[in-house]
């Protein structure tokens, strides 16, 4: 089961949430929080895989939340969930470690698929994000992109390899079965990459593959 923890200051929002995830039959959403210090402290408490936070609470907002549940509990990943698509928001969830950001108006099956694909150890964007994403990589200066290979350069060529293929939205597994290897030794090149560019996780990763030009277009509506 996928353990998740709900944080969200509306009872009736996080009612209905759980009740979806609950026809998932593989996710337990194990605690409920109405606020930001809330969250942090029953995720102390329960360890759950996955926190789902608003980012608009009372006491800690969720970006706080998502930076303080960082800190202490480095191995629980973190989606947020709004109804607010501004590119601010987007910036400061990624920006805060964030694998994933969801909008509370989108599609249930979005939902479910979110948990899943960043229980698996990857990450989701939902599509209305992804496409704010890519329109605010294509604005950057051009010296975004030599930036970007220049990073790139620094890796090996499987390393490369891996960061192409994580930017083309293939988790762990998928990738393993491209370049035929152990999935586990296709989670030690991921972490080697994120360490090597300072990158925070797989989102942040799968952006750098876009904005270096390994990839044709960003693809993190799916999985990365």
């Amino acid at each position: 089961m996928i353990r998740v923890l709900l944080a969200d200051d509306e009872a009736l929002i996080r009612a209905g949430i759980a009740s979806i995830l609950a026809t998932a039959g593989d996710i337990e959403v194990v605690a409920e929080a109405a606020d930001g210090h809330e969250a942090v402290d029953l995720a102390l408490r329960h360890h759950p895989a996955i926190c789902l936070l608003d980012i608009r609470m009372p006491r800690l907002d969720g970006l706080k939340a998502a930076a303080e549940l960082r800190r202490v509990l480095p191995e629980v990943a973190v989606v947020m969930l709004t109804t607010f698509n501004e590119d601010d928001y987007v910036t400061s969830a990624l920006g805060s470690g964030a694998s994933g950001f969801l909008l509370k108006s989108g599609d249930p099956r979005e939902l479910i698929a979110g948990v899943r694909a960043v229980a698996a150890g990857g990450a989701y964007l939902s599509p209305a994000v992804t496409r704010r994403v890519i329109t605010r990589l294509r604005a950057r200066p051009l010296g975004t992109e030599a930036a970007a290979r220049a990073l790139v350069d620094e890796l090996g060529d499987r390393e490369r390899e891996v960061l192409t293929l994580v930017g083309a939205a293939m988790s762990n597994a998928e990738i393993a079965r491209r370049l035929h290897l152990v999935e586990g030794t296709v989670k030690g090149y991921v972490s080697q990459i994120l360490s090597r560019l300072g990158l925070r996780n797989r989102v942040q990763a799968a952006i750098l593959a876009y904005e270096a030009g390994l990839v044709a277009d960003a693809p993190l509506d799916r999985r990365a």
